[in-house]
């Protein structure tokens, strides 16, 4: 296969590619970061302190986890046709590509809340700040860098998912490299597959760590 070929194919594969894994980071974000704070919220301790709400949540992220991707992407094939009407295409991928991230990410925001100084948070309860004082005004500001390395991180997963549901009607270029690169034994077509999967994340990583620098000078200099 010549580049003339190749370039079509796998300009929509990218294209498939930037759609699945945009959405999905959205609705990965937007389901996973109350659900990260709720987890630390409600922990023992916590300015919602709720033991059995907590182990639930904890119950539902671990379980969430700890599936392999392409069984929970075989898994929510009724949902996902519920969902957007079929299982297949680009649209219907954002599905179990989200759902799979979403505990994902979820963690990574525990973890980056848990990094802000309960000193602060203790300061604004004493000014008299409630709950969603503390979490707007002190939680999620002061754990931004880390939230940011979070997404950065739950992409680049995203990404590799991304890969795994091509080889199941997903498009992209996962379907691209398994059709034309191994299923015709095309190996250029599969090498520069790989190489665009790299540029990807390598351009991810390049874009997290620039808003994370970013932040630090801003914060530097408003101190």
């Amino acid at each position: 296969m010549n580049w003339s070929e190749m370039q079509p194919l796998l300009t929509q594969g990218t294209i498939d590619t930037l759609y699945m894994v945009l959405w999905s980071t959205v609705v990965s974000v937007i389901g996973g970061l109350p659900l990260g704070i709720l987890l630390v919220l409600t922990d023992k301790g916590g300015l919602l302190q709720n033991v059995a709400v907590n182990k639930v949540l904890g119950v539902i992220v671990n379980i969430g986890r700890s599936l392999p991707f392409i069984i929970l992407l075989i898994a929510l094939i009724p949902f996902t046709t519920l969902v957007v009407g079929t299982f297949i295409g680009p649209s219907a991928m954002i599905v179990p590509l989200a759902i799979g991230a979403i505990p994902f990410f979820a963690r990574l925001v525990e973890t980056a809340i848990r990094e802000v100084d309960h000193g602060l948070v203790e300061a604004v309860q004493a000014m008299g700040g409630g709950v969603p004082t503390v979490v707007f005004k002190v939680l999620l500001p002061q754990s931004l860098p880390s939230l940011i390395s979070g997404i950065t991180t739950t992409v680049i997963v995203l990404v590799g998912y991304s890969a795994m549901a091509g080889a199941v009607g997903g498009e992209g270029l996962g379907s691209k490299a398994v059709t034309y690169g191994y299923q015709r034994f095309e190996t250029d077509f599969m090498l520069v597959t790989v190489v665009i999967l790299v540029a990807l994340v390598t351009l991810v990583q390049l874009i997290g760590d620039g808003v994370i620098r970013l932040l630090a000078r801003r914060g530097r200099t408003a101190s």
